[in-house]
């Protein structure tokens, strides 16, 4: 049995893969062959199309897009298993595929869309390569997820909408098709909410900004809009600025259980390099390899708890959201968590770091390169505070 397929039950395996059989052996081959080439990705910060052609001639593009409409709907178990494997072999590309499969997710239990619009959206998602992701983070607000308005503004015209604005951290914004986009109207009752921007339009522009220590080849570059006209019927969810946002707590619990799965990919791919190097590394004055110390088994053993304890948090609530036996505050219960599991999985990477020194650190190793990428896992919303301090309000009552 894989790797993959200890991480969740048996009865996940089968769980909507009816009419995509051996959909984790291809994850798990498409990982090996992303690995190849993630340290050249990350080195020079280049974007990697090709993985993205290999995850849409093996039907991995479609997985979130609902059954009625052509795509594999499935459920979020499934889906963190996907990511997780591909994390293993190139976390930029895990995240822009977690970006894409969390739109579309959202879309399908919003159905704030318009339902011609949205099908012709997963048409394209299916038969070609057409990804999308939110673009939300701005220069001057930074993230919307703590509060106020956006700077970028929607004009309604006779022809539609006229989107102005700049917006930093666009996940994926090299290969995108389409920019879910967060604006505020001008009208004289300003209103806020999402526009949806194809990429092929004039005005719209990508500006390479993106030079990071972690998720370099993510191509999480600056959107420029300038004066960019969309179809009116592209204006997604838009409601007065003093209305009351409904919340689905399901949507968000994709997003934190989705992120989980990506870093403990991360974290199992430091665990996996870090075996091999200790079982291979034989030091002249040992004459045995590394693996056979205790102090070294210790650490690794820690390391398996902490990869251990992740699994069983993260499928163990999907598993609960599938079966549809989750509480009120499941949403809090999935921050809850991420901020567990992503506390963990950077702290696996430091034991790997802890125990091979100077070899786990040069730029020739992935060790490195991991320890970078799980670093970012503190960055997605929502962050450590925001999560510990909501869990004390629970706690302690208090609004």
């Amino acid at each position: 049995m894989s790797q993959l397929e200890e991480a969740v039950p048996e009865t996940f395996i089968k769980t909507g893969l009816e009419t995509i059989p051996n959909l984790f052996d291809r994850v798990e081959a498409l990982a090996k062959d992303f690995a190849t080439r993630a340290a050249a990705h990350d080195k020079d910060g280049s974007f990697p199309f090709e993985n993205f052609t290999a995850l849409h001639e093996a039907g991995l593009l479609s997985l979130s897009i609902p059954c009625e409409l052509g795509g594999q709907g499935l459920e979020l178990a499934s889906i963190c298993r996907v990511i997780e494997g591909i994390a293993q072999g190139d976390a930029s590309t895990a995240l822009v595929l977690t970006m894409h499969y969390l739109q579309h997710a959202h879309a399908a239990r919003s159905r704030r869309w318009h339902p011609e619009l949205y099908k012709r959206l997963c048409r394209e998602s299916i038969e070609g390569i057409a990804l999308l992701n939110a673009a939300r983070v701005e220069p001057e607000l930074g993230t919307p997820a703590r509060g106020g308005l956006p700077a970028t503004f929607a004009e309604k015209t006779a022809g539609g909408w006229l989107l102005t604005g700049h917006k930093q951290y666009t996940t994926g914004s090299p290969i995108l098709s389409y920019f879910v986009v967060w604006a505020r109207t001008t009208e004289d009752e300003p209103q806020v909410g999402s526009f949806l921007v194809p990429r092929d339009l004039p005005g719209l522009r990508i500006v390479e900004t993106w030079d990071h220590l972690g998720m370099r080849a993510t191509g999480s570059h600056d959107l420029i809009l300038e004066k960019v006209l969309i179809p009116t019927e592209y204006a997604l969810d838009i409601r007065p600025i003093s209305a009351v946002p409904s919340f689905d707590p399901l949507i968000s619990t994709w997003g934190s259980l989705t992120i989980s799965a990506l870093y403990l990919g991360v974290a199992t791919a430091a665990r996996d390099w870090l075996v091999n190097y200790l079982n291979e590394r034989t030091p002249s004055n040992l004459g045995e390899s590394l693996a056979t110390l205790p102090r070294f088994q210790t650490a690794v053993g820690e390391m398996e708890a902490l990869l251990f304890a992740n699994r069983r948090l993260i499928y163990g609530l999907a598993q609960d959201i599938d079966k549809g036996e989750y509480e009120p505050n499941v949403g809090l219960q999935a921050q809850t968590v991420k901020y567990l599991t992503t506390t963990n999985s950077i702290r696996a990477v430091e034991i790997g770091l802890e125990l091979t020194g100077n070899p786990g650190l040069m730029k020739k190793n992935p060790l490195e390169r991991h320890y970078r990428d799980v670093l970012c896992s503190r960055i997605h919303t929502p962050q450590n505070d925001v999560i510990c301090q909501s869990l004390g309000k629970s706690v302690l009552k208090v609004k």
